[in-house]
């Protein structure tokens, strides 16, 4: 399965981090969507590079730029998505079992490089836990389209 990971110029240092260590031994190939290098880049443009990429993949994915604001706020536009802004693993862990969060993103400026590759981790080896969690995520989906009606 693909997992998807882009940032902007901020995030680009703590990603390339994460791409030099990622296990190639899990079930998960890493596919970098950019930046490339630290120059300049707008984040909405890989926040929904990443997010369709997901999207028509049913995959997973991992968004970084500077505080992880932006990033969050630009993939949750994209019907379908729901990028969860984490600083640790409980919240990572939490975002995929309750919410079936299928994007972490993170902020650069706020995590640190092991806690950063830690709450990566957990993100991809948890899963959604279903049962309550599932009629929310539902009504979710209900909202998408009732705000894709009204246009």
């Amino acid at each position: 399965m693909n997992l998807y990971i882009g940032s902007d110029h901020a995030g680009y240092r703590l990603k390339q981090k994460i791409l030099a260590v990622w296990d190639t031994e899990t079930d998960f190939k890493l596919v970098d969507c950019g930046t490339f290098d630290e120059s300049s880049v707008d984040y909405p443009d890989i926040a929904f590079k990443v997010a369709e990429r997901v999207k028509a993949d049913s995959a997973l994915g991992i968004l970084i730029c500077g505080t992880g604001l932006g990033m969050s706020i630009a993939a949750n536009k994209v019907d379908g998505i729901r990028a969860a802004l984490c600083s640790e693993p409980l919240s990572a862990r939490l975002a995929r079992e309750h919410n079936d969060a299928n994007i972490l993103v993170l902020g650069a400026r706020i995590i640190g490089t092991l806690l950063a590759l830690e709450t990566v981790r957990v993100f991809v080896n948890s899963g959604f836990a279903g049962d309550r969690h599932e009629k929310r995520i539902e009504k979710i989906a209900c909202i998408e389209i009732m705000m894709k009606q009204g246009e």
